[in-house]
């Protein structure tokens, strides 16, 4: 079996590191560079220790498949203490290193983004698409488990985000129980704690020759009808309300998007309770 994480495997190694992209190992770079924990080290006798490749390596799978952190011991010659470090110290790191960039509330730049591909895609003054989906939690202490279940039976976790065309969740409320619907995840989420203190954004668009001074976001018929939500029309009568509902429904599938991609590249969440002792 050919060794890629190791410095004595030469040519295979700089085989395996020509497939990553630009964003790995700008990551990786980073990483060693500013987080001690990744940094490669020798012990008392010399020998280096495990390398940076490795450490992402082992996290990224632990984040990516769900998977167990004793699988890839043998592959990436990693302990499950060891792994499990990895994937908190990982974890920590990407926030430190990332979080003022993408872990951050828009600004006025991004807001006028959002407000000219919405006026594009033909809603004036819709800065993105809010929902909510239930996460199945797989290993739900059986003490919550009638705390976090309804309908299938199952345990869940509530995810309510707010998502943009090109993907960007700029708002997640994670974490309440699955026996909570739309309305009552929506009354404890933050998303509109700005706009209660007098803190949101000014702003300023046209309809119909009117103006407007308040951002909107696209939902589904089951949220209140307030001024910053725009639902479709349940049973649209006549050509206007069908282009509407039809329109309204496809700018909206933006945060099913999201969600989509969410569930396919991090299994972890289905596991919430990898690191229980902790919390």
């Amino acid at each position: 079996m050919k060794n890629h994480f190791t410095p004595l495997s030469g040519p295979e190694l700089s085989s395996t590191k020509s497939k990553e992209t630009w964003t790995e190992q700008e990551t990786k770079c980073r990483l060693s560079n500013e987080v001690d924990f990744f940094r490669q080290k020798k012990d008392g006798l010399g020998r280096l220790g495990h390398s940076a490749l490795q450490k992402c390596t082992a996290a990224i799978r632990v984040l990516a498949y769900g998977s167990t952190a004793d699988t890839v011991d043998e592959y990436l010659r990693l302990g499950e203490t060891t792994n499990l470090s990895c994937v908190e110290n990982f974890v920590e790191g990407i926030i430190y290193l990332f979080g003022d960039e993408y872990l951050r509330r828009p600004t006025p730049a991004d807001l006028q983004r959002l407000l000219d591909i919405g006026e594009y895609r033909g809603f004036s003054g819709m800065i993105g698409s809010i929902d909510g989906m239930h996460w199945e939690w797989k290993n739900c202490p059986t003490a919550w488990k009638e705390q976090y279940s309804r309908g299938s039976g199952k345990p869940t976790i509530v995810l309510k985000a707010v998502a943009s065309y090109d993907l960007w969740i700029w708002h997640a409320f994670f974490g309440p129980p699955g026996t909570l619907n739309d309305i009552n995840v929506l009354d404890r989420s933050p998303v509109f704690d700005d706009i209660i203190k007098g803190q949101a954004p000014q702003m300023t668009y046209s309809v119909n020759g009117r103006e407007y001074h308040l951002a909107y976001y696209l939902t589904d018929v089951i949220y209140p009808k307030l001024a910053t939500f725009i639902q479709s029309i349940s049973l649209p009568q006549g050509p206007k309300a069908v282009l509407f509902a039809q329109r309204q429904e496809a700018v909206r599938k933006n945060v099913e998007r999201a969600f989509g991609v969410l569930q396919a590249r991090f299994a972890i969440v289905k596991n919430p309770a990898l690191f229980w002792e902790n919390w």
